[in-house]
């Protein structure tokens, strides 16, 4: 509704993970780099966790934009899964073939699968997203398939991406031999001041805005308050912002509009 009247090409803070507006702070870039040289390096298994909404998804995607074609991927977003529906899920997207759903048969194929690779002089990642709505069971099993590999190298490079409670529930006496396994981990903290203005700003300019001064200062600073630096909360309280202030006719966002929006959206109305 708002495009027009603020001069932009298309919305600027939609909730999805358009990578043409992707905006990489200095956490984000630091957590694709502990991700690629984890990769790299055939370190096995690595752990990435941050809060609801800090950009976990979207620095797993841009990391698959980053590899070149001697890396292949699977990108798991769902952990409400059964051992063999994730196994299943797994070995789909990999692009195996398997002639029976079977645990043996599929776990025969992606073994296969995994010495072709090396053979090609390839690299396999598995990325699981939300990992920490995984079952102990399943994160058992996930710890099973880095037993395929050879003497000298893993054959399978697993990323776990989650909230917080990834962590809480990898400290489980129960899954300590997968926590001594994994090598690398990386928390990505919410943005700093600064950076929630620069990212504000971007994504206003990948969206045509022809200045920045749709936000006055002040307005920056109640977002930032709002949103604790977390990406997606930011996203919401600027849609919100700019719809409040088409709605009133202000081309200009202060910070008492933030301030009502933000109460708004946290179920607060006056």
């Amino acid at each position: 509704m708002y495009i027009d009247f603020y001069n932009l090409k298309e919305k600027p803070f939609s909730v999805t993970a358009d990578p043409n507006f992707l905006y990489l702070s200095k956490k984000h870039k630091e957590a694709i780099c502990h991700m690629q040289y984890g990769i790299q390096e055939r370190m096995g298994f690595l752990e990435i966790t941050g809060e609801i909404g800090a950009g976990k998804t979207t620095v797993c995607k841009a990391l698959l934009n980053q590899l070149d074609n001697h890396t292949k991927t699977a990108f798991i977003l769902n952990g409400n899964l059964s051992e063999n529906q994730l196994l299943q899920a797994i070995v789909e997207d990999f692009g195996i073939q398997v002639k029976a759903k079977n645990k043996i048969t599929m776990l025969n194929e992606l073994n296969k699968f995994l010495l072709e690779q090396l053979e090609h002089k390839n690299n396999v990642v598995l990325i699981i997203d939300e990992a920490q709505n995984l079952k102990p069971s399943l994160l058992e099993q996930v710890r099973l398939l880095s037993n395929l590999e050879t003497e000298k190298e893993k054959l399978l490079q697993i990323i776990l991406v989650g909230q917080p409670e990834l962590r809480e529930k990898l400290a489980s006496r129960e899954l300590k031999q997968l926590r001594q396994r994994i090598a690398i981990r990386y928390h990505i903290s919410p943005l700093s001041r600064h950076e929630v203005t620069c990212y504000i700003l971007h994504r206003l300019h990948v969206a045509g805005a022809n200045n920045g001064e749709i936000f006055q200062k002040d307005a920056l600073e109640e977002i930032f308050k709002f949103s604790g630096g977390i990406p997606r909360l930011i996203n919401i309280a600027c849609d919100k912002s700019l719809l409040a202030g088409y709605t009133a006719d202000k081309k200009i966002i202060d910070s008492e509009m933030v301030k009502k929006c933000a109460k708004e959206i946290e179920g607060v109305f006056e």
